[in-house]
C-alpha cells in the first residue's frame, strides 16, 4: 500500500463531517479544516512549532478572566477583529453619504452603563481633560433619528477602562444617552489618550516577537442603535494622535479620525466644567442604514 499523502488526510478529516446536520456548521468547518490543513502544508509545520502553538493557546486561554480577554486581543492584533467587522459592515448610502463606518468592538466593553440625561457627565471621578461631546444621528438621507442609543464607553487618562481598574467607579466613563426629537444628543466626557493593549501575556508576547508596539490610538468608543435601523459599533479617532497609522488592532478608517477644539479658560463652558478651565469640544454625527 503507498503511504497516506497529505491531500487524503484532509479528504478523509472533510469527509467525516458530512453528516453534520446545520448546513452553515458543514460549510464553516470544511472550510477551516481545508484551510487549516494547506496552512500547515505550505509552512510544513514541525512537531516542536505545533507545540508551541499550543502552549501559546492554553496559555492564552489561562489568562482570561471577567477584566481581560486575550482571545479578543489576539484575534484583534491579527486583523481577524477587524476583518469579520469590515465583512459585516453595512454599504447603504443615501442622499447625504454613507451610513457611519463601523470598527471593533474591542475587549473592554460592558454591558448595561447607565442611563444619562442629554448633556450629562459621564465622569465619576477626574479622569482628564474635560471635552463637550454633540452631534446628531441621522438616517443615511439626513433625517434625524428621534430616540437612538448612544451607548460610550472610553478610558481615562490613567489609560485604563474601569472594567480594567479596580479603584475605579465600574461605571465611570460610560454612559446611555438618548437622542432628542431632533436626533441630537450632548454629553461631558474627557479627551481620549493613547493607551496600549494589555502586553504582559501571550498577546504581548506575539507582538515583541514581530517586532510590533501594543499602542492604540486615542478614541472614544460609540455604539449607536435604533429600532427599524442597522446598529453600528463605531470609534472616534483623535487626530491628534500619532498612532494612527499603526494602531495595534487595525482598526482605523479615516472617516472616523476627527479634530478636538481646544477652548480656553473664560470661554463660556457647558455644564459641568469648571470656571477658570480649558476644555475641548468635539462635534461629530452618525448616519444609520435602515433594516432590510
Amino acid at each position: 500500500m503507498e503511504p497516506m499523502t497529505a491531500d487524503e488526510l484532509t479528504a478523509t478529516v472533510i469527509e467525516r463531517l458530512q453528516d453534520t446536520p446545520d448546513p452553515r456548521l458543514l460549510a464553516v468547518l470544511t472550510a477551516l479544516i481545508r484551510h487549516l490543513h494547506g496552512f500547515v502544508t505550505e509552512v510544513r509545520l514541525t512537531q516542536d512549532e505545533w507545540l508551541a502553538a499550543i502552549r501559546f493557546l492554553t496559555a492564552t486561554g489561562q489568562i482570561c478572566d471577567d477584566r481581560r480577554q486575550e482571545f479578543i486581543l489576539l484575534s484583534d492584533t491579527l486583523g481577524v477583529s477587524m476583518l469579520v467587522d469590515l465583512l459585516a459592515e453595512p454599504t447603504s448610502s443615501g442622499t447625504a453619504g454613507f451610513a457611519t463606518e463601523s470598527t471593533v468592538l474591542g475587549p473592554f466593553y460592558v454591558p448595561d452603563s447607565p442611563q444619562r440625561e442629554y448633556g450629562a457627565s459621564i465622569l465619576e471621578r477626574p479622569s482628564g481633560e474635560l471635552t463637550w461631546y454633540s452631534g446628531l444621528v441621522t438616517d443615511t438621507d439626513g433625517n434625524p433619528i428621534a430616540g437612538a442609543t448612544l451607548d460610550v464607553w472610553q478610558n481615562a487618562d490613567d489609560m485604563l477602562y474601569a472594567v480594567q481598574n479596580p479603584d475605579s467607579p465600574p461605571d465611570n466613563l460610560r454612559g446611555l444617552f438618548r437622542t432628542r426629537d431632533d436626533g441630537s444628543f450632548a454629553f461631558l466626557g474627557v479627551r481620549p489618550t493613547d493607551y496600549p493593549i494589555p502586553d504582559d501575556g501571550p498577546v504581548g508576547q506575539l507582538l515583541a516577537r514581530t517586532g510590533r508596539h501594543p499602542w492604540r490610538p486615542a478614541h472614544i468608543h460609540v455604539i449607536v442603535s435604533a429600532p427599524g435601523y442597522q446598529s453600528v459599533a463605531t470609534h472616534i479617532f483623535d487626530s491628534g494622535s500619532k498612532y494612527l497609522t499603526s494602531d495595534a488592532v487595525f482598526a482605523v478608517k479615516e472617516s472616523l479620525i476627527r479634530t478636538f477644539e481646544r477652548h480656553e479658560p473664560g470661554t463660556t463652558a457647558p455644564d459641568g466644567v469648571p470656571p477658570g478651565q480649558a476644555w475641548y469640544s468635539l462635534r461629530h454625527d452618525f448616519r444609520l442604514s435602515r433594516t432590510a
